[in-house]
């Protein structure tokens, strides 16, 4: 008889449905399914936290398509998961939680870390269940998959109890369940393409919105060609950065405010009209604006704004439909309009601004001389993961992506605290992938406190990340350190210090070097260029450089605040 047990069948189940990497943090009743994870040839990476863990799975998922898992322990340890749950949830990225749970026997008896752990994972997720018994299990694992997948995608959770990890079945009572397909793809209505285009051709200032959900449904091929073959500008959204290069000559990022603004037209492709997008509301957009809106959820059409065309289905699917549309008809915007000439002015005059900011030579250096020298250096193919508040806002504008799903941060959820868990996971399908890619983290000194001890993580398994800690002393700004000691000598810290202030030149390089990896205290540009040379260099450890700005340094004028409007 050939029996297997509960482990090896989550095990099994996940692979059989192409899952090919687990994150987690294993203990009581979970560390078999671990175990079993790896003998099924799922590459398992032990993190630091759950919450971490949770993030790097999820990002897996947008990486390559397909789901990755996040093992984790009962109570407690799922507790420390929902984060990143509701994190891919809010995002669209698939992931699936596997989470222990308290033995079936001990059921509201104040079992170990007893929770109500399927109830509480339905407010984060897709679809929450527990196997009824060790032959479900297949079943269920393969409905946690196609359901973190299809649709708007998502987090899904399978719930174990603890007395069937290690119970046992007989192999032929377990029915076997094939491997579920990629989303059936869907097209929009055909008298809607025609529709869209005409509107197009009428508007005199359109304007096309990438969202990352084109770079999650792999349109960049269709996108490039229907960008070039219709001469429309173009906008990426923080994340839809690179699914058309950030250096194409119809990219208008430079000239953002102004685009969203005066465009009468708006094609939205993979993005929500958000708090990322204003809302697509005044003052930030024209009031009159037509939206034409591409989404593969139906509940999304005319959240905020009500869509002049809504397209129904998959993305990269409808981008080819207007092209057609567009070749057929043989129109393109011409590039002579007033409204390129707009956008290109404008383009060019906060291109000037940023490079006098970049090209100041004081010491501590501030954020556009730190990025300006910083994308100088950077492979075009390198993951560019990036979280902070000036960091992340300045670094989006400074660091140009190149090609699609190569950014990753706080995205839809603001999250602070995923960065390191999403250079792990980049890290851990590149070594899969050996495509040569460098992975680089550029973090807030505040949003790297969050996740920091993950560079252990990094340091374990070799995982060559380059970790770039912009420290200005604080959250958004911080004091330097003889300010820090005057402020000590008035009496106790908690009633003085602002809230805002951290550490001043926290050695954030030496977390590091503590774990074997390479750390670089940066003060100067030339400092800069060296240590990130040296660590472009190094593909055997992770580094991190700590580079020290000045406490106060900002960003440019916004012509609008958005999100900097503290009284700060």
């Amino acid at each position: 008889m050939d029996e297997v047990t509960g482990a090896q069948l989550i095990a099994e189940s996940l692979k059989s449905q192409k899952v090919e990497f687990m994150f987690g943090i294993v203990g009581v009743p979970i560390i078999e399914v671990a175990m079993a994870a790896q003998a099924a040839g799922i590459k398992y990476v032990g993190m630091r936290n759950e919450q971490a863990a949770c993030y790097a799975a999820s990002a897996v998922g947008y990486l390559t398509g397909r789901p990755g898992a996040c093992l984790v322990v009962s109570g407690p340890g799922l507790i420390h998961a929902l984060g990143g749950m509701a994190n891919a949830n809010i995002n669209c990225w698939p992931v699936v939680v596997i989470g222990g749970s308290s033995d079936q026997n001990q059921e509201t008896a104040g079992a170990f870390q007893e929770f109500p752990q399927v109830e509480a994972c339905r407010l984060y997720s897709k679809f929450s269940a527990r196997p009824s018994s060790l032959e479900a299990i297949p079943s269920v694992v393969e409905k946690a998959v196609r359901t973190s997948m299809y649709g708007r995608p998502g987090a899904c959770y399978v719930d174990i109890a603890g007395d069937m990890v290690n119970a046992k079945v007989d192999r032929s009572k377990v029915r076997v369940v094939s491997c579920c397909p990629s989303p059936p793809v869907s097209l929009a209505d055909h008298a809607a393409i025609t529709e869209a285009i005409t509107v197009l051709k009428q508007s005199k200032r359109p304007l096309i919105i990438i969202g990352k959900g084109a770079a999650y449904g792999r349109a960049e091929a269709a996108l490039r060609d229907f960008v070039e073959m219709s001469g429309l500008p173009f906008l990426p959204t923080p994340m839809g950065k690179g699914v058309l290069p950030d250096d194409h000559p119809s990219c208008v990022a430079a000239a953002r405010s102004r685009a969203l603004l005066q465009a009468d037209v708006v094609l939205l492709l993979g993005a929500r009209l958000n708090w990322i997008l204003h809302f697509g509301l005044p003052p930030r957009f024209d009031p009159d604006v037509k939206i034409i809106q591409v989404d593969l959820c139906a509940e999304e059409m005319g959240n905020n704004v009500r869509p002049a065309v809504a397209l129904l289905g998959d993305i990269n699917a409808i981008v080819t439909q207007l092209l057609e549309c567009v070749h057929k008809e043989g129109w393109k915007y011409s590039s002579g309009t007033e409204w390129w000439s707009t956008l290109k002015d404008k383009v060019t005059a906060n291109a000037k601004i940023s490079k006098a900011l970049a090209l100041q030579s004081s010491v501590p250096m501030n954020y556009y001389t730190v990025f300006h020298h910083v994308s100088q250096l950077l492979p075009h193919d390198c993951i560019i993961v990036s979280e902070g508040a000036n960091t992340m806002d300045i670094g989006r504008t400074m660091i140009n992506n190149y090609l699609p799903r190569h950014r990753l941060d706080a995205g839809t959820f603001g999250t602070m605290g995923v960065g390191l868990g999403f250079a792990i996971a980049a890290a851990a399908v590149e070594r899969s992938e050996n495509k040569g890619q460098r992975i680089v983290c550029v973090e807030g000194d505040s949003a790297f406190g969050f996740s920091g001890m993950e560079v252990e993580t990094m340091c374990r398994y070799n995982l060559p990340v380059i970790i770039i800690v912009v420290n200005n002393n604080g959250i958004y700004s911080g004091v330097d350190p003889e300010t820090w000691k005057e402020m000590a000598k008035m009496g106790d810290l908690t009633s003085i210090a602002p809230p805002v202030t951290l550490l001043p030149e926290a050695r954030y390089d030496e977390v590091m070097t503590a774990f074997g990896g390479r750390g670089f205290l940066v003060r100067t540009v030339e400092e800069l260029r060296s240590a990130l040379q040296l660590s472009l260099s190094d593909w055997e450890k992770p580094s991190l450089l700590n580079v020290l700005i000045d406490p106060s340094s900002d960003r440019k004028q916004q012509e609008f605040p958005w999100l900097t409007r503290s009284n700060l």
